[in-house]
């Protein structure tokens, strides 16, 4: 089990959109870079459309990003998409045996780490800007 994809999907939209800006970044070219359907694009793009991250038009192709990219974290990206609620991103284990003493104490054990390292993990997204995700890949394919 992992994070669902929409996070990276939600961190590629964003990114091809700011490299693609003299472009039309509509939901097929899109879709042809992340490799998928153009469908999953459009949902996607209506969740960053409703966090504020992006501005669409109906009827018109392409997108565009709403803010700077040093103010857009991956954060809140990862909010945008919703990849999980809050608190929740390590499930547990539904009725564990109590007549066990592992069953019977295990979800109270492990649920205050799950809960620190969801903390930790989010700390870091909240730290990592877009404009550091496209200087690096710009970097790589040397783009200036």
């Amino acid at each position: 089990m992992s994070i669902s994809s929409r996070f990276a999907v939600g961190i590629h939209i964003l990114t091809l959109i700011e490299l693609n800006k003299e472009g039309v970044s509509s939901s097929e070219f899109l879709s042809s870079s992340v490799n998928t359907n153009p469908a999953v694009i459009r949902k996607l793009m209506g969740m960053l459309k409703k966090s504020g991250l992006i501005e669409v038009r109906p009827g018109i192709a392409g997108a565009k990003l709403t803010k700077e990219l040093s103010d857009i974290t991956l954060f809140d990206v990862y909010m945008a998409v919703n990849v999980v609620q809050e608190k929740e991103l390590f499930s547990i284990h539904d009725s564990p045996n109590p007549d066990c003493p592992v069953g019977r104490n295990i979800q109270n054990t492990i649920e205050p780490l799950f809960i620190s390292a969801q903390i930790a993990m989010e700390k870091v997204l909240r730290n990592v800007t877009l404009e550091d995700v496209v200087k690096d890949i710009a970097t790589k394919e040397n783009i200036c």
